[in-house]
């Protein structure tokens, strides 16, 4: 299990990553939104997860929380995370196969 240091400097690190991203708003030429905004909404989604986790988990080591909760959190939080590496490797796949492409 991650030190609380070690989650703390996670969440500084994701906290710069969208802080330090583009500005969001629409995609250019589209209707959509543009993938930054969309990626930001994800990184955001898997960060409050992840702090959720972490205050449950807080919460049983204090006497204030079910373990139940403790463990639904912690499963929510992996089951994002999982998602968001799952779509970074395909993302990287897909990025690796346009570059092989011939010319």
């Amino acid at each position: 299990m991650a030190s609380p240091t070690v989650a703390a400097n996670a969440y500084a690190s994701l906290a710069r990553m969208m802080d330090s991203g583009a500005a969001g708003g629409k995609a250019p030429g589209g209707d959509g939104p543009a993938f930054s905004a969309v990626l930001k909404d994800v990184l955001g989604g898997v960060r409050e997860a992840g702090r959720a986790s972490d205050a449950q988990t807080v919460a049983m080591a204090s006497g204030k929380a079910n373990l139940m909760d403790v463990v639904t959190a912690v499963a929510d939080t992996d089951v994002a995370v999982s998602t968001l590496v799952s779509v970074r490797d395909r993302v990287i796949q897909s990025y690796e196969d346009i570059m092989r492409m011939p010319i």
